[in-house]
């Protein structure tokens, strides 16, 4: 995986919060070195991701320590399939087992609840992720909705430019000018200015109407966020833009479910950009068995 080091450090965040001093329990029943094997089993069906975090943790507590996966990283599994085989100093596999497997299950429970809406949409549409996911576990999380088979977003506030609704109220609520000039107008404004600065970058802009929408279209963003709202009005503003040269892209965001999904992916959209890949995905149910 890239940022090996970013990820090395945050593992070890890992290990030092759950181990702390050292393992009490294992120094007191284990004080010598004893071998052992273990396996870690899936409880229930799902897409695997995680694996090469899973070894890593094992090996930056012992590098004698072998990690053999039994599956592919992206892989379909089924309940009670074996994942990977743990083979080496029991200490090191009791002290290692809650870390691998957090971090398993929560990359594996973000990659098959991507999958499920990836499957849902039938390429018509693009599944993207956002920037609600946990502290510091950005990188991993999205790295897991690639996994799934989605696509990922802005990593962070640096890289690319998206005019949200706080920024439009800012310009509209404390600028006397611009209350009287009105708010499309004001979206306008902040488009082109954006477009002036972006560089190389692509500005997005969110809107929540036809005529917020209808403004932005109009001053060149590359790409308009159509945030919660209705299919028939998301259809409307589409068609707007078929007769353009350059059309924009079109992503939707908002409350999308599993369940309402096909209502947007056949409107002539591009994307669709749901929170829940990551901050609300159910962790994926693995345990590790000695054997």
């Amino acid at each position: 995986m890239k940022n090996r080091k970013e990820i090395e450090d945050l593992i070890k965040r890992a290990l030092a919060e759950d181990i702390g001093e050292g393992d009490t329990t294992t120094k007191i029943l284990f004080p010598k070195p004893k071998r052992a094997k273990a396996i870690i089993l899936a409880k229930e069906k799902g897409i695997i991701a995680g694996l090469p975090i899973a070894k890593l943790v094992f090996k930056l507590i012992d590098k004698k320590i072998r990690f053999i996966p039994q599956v592919k990283e992206g892989e379909k599994i089924k309940a009670n399939q074996i994942i990977a085989k743990v083979i080496g100093n029991c200490a090191g596999l009791l002290s290692g087992e809650r870390t691998a497997l957090n971090f398993l299950s929560h990359l594996s429970g973000i990659a098959t609840l991507t999958n499920l809406f990836v499957k849902k949409v039938k390429n018509r549409v693009k599944i993207m992720d956002t920037r609600k996911t946990t502290p510091n576990l950005r990188l991993l999380e999205k790295y897991a909705v690639r996994i799934g088979g989605g696509k990922n977003h802005r990593f962070g506030l640096f890289d690319d430019i998206l005019i949200k609704d706080n920024h439009i109220k800012i310009k509209y609520q404390k600028s006397t000018p611009d209350l009287i000039r009105g708010k499309n107008q004001v979206i306008k404004d902040l488009v082109i200015k954006a477009k002036k600065k972006a560089k190389k970058m692509k500005v997005e802009i969110e809107v929540s109407n036809y005529q917020e929408a209808k403004a932005a279209i109009t001053a060149g963003a590359d790409i308009i966020m159509l945030d919660n709202m209705k299919p028939e009005k998301i259809r409307k503003v589409v068609k707007l833009a078929n007769n353009l040269p350059e059309k924009p892209i079109f992503e939707v965001s908002g409350g999308i479910t599993l369940k309402s999904i096909n209502q947007f992916a056949s409107l002539g959209i591009d994307r669709i950009s749901i929170g829940s890949l990551t901050h609300s995905a159910p962790a994926l149910d693995l345990g590790m068995e000695i054997i």
